[in-house]
């Protein structure tokens, strides 16, 4: 299976990002997005974790995961 990469997003209506669309059409959790990241299914992103031990992702090319297109 060819690696995926994300390329939409979708917030909460607080303004958090809740889900991805990925390059297969595929519409996975932040959760799922992170697990397939550690995986290395999906590809781009970084994952970025603080001294409290949460992990978040983070544009592998700098670019801020806000900026990607909403998926609807």
């Amino acid at each position: 299976m060819d690696p995926e990469q994300l390329v939409a997003i979708h917030k909460n209506h607080a303004g958090e990002i809740i889900s991805f669309q990925t390059s297969s059409g595929r519409i996975i959790s932040y959760r799922k997005a992170l697990n397939e990241a550690e995986a290395g299914t999906i590809t781009g992103v970084n994952i970025n974790e603080t001294d409290e031990g949460s992990a978040s992702l983070v544009s592998a090319d700098g670019l801020e995961l806000n900026q990607f297109p909403d998926i609807y």
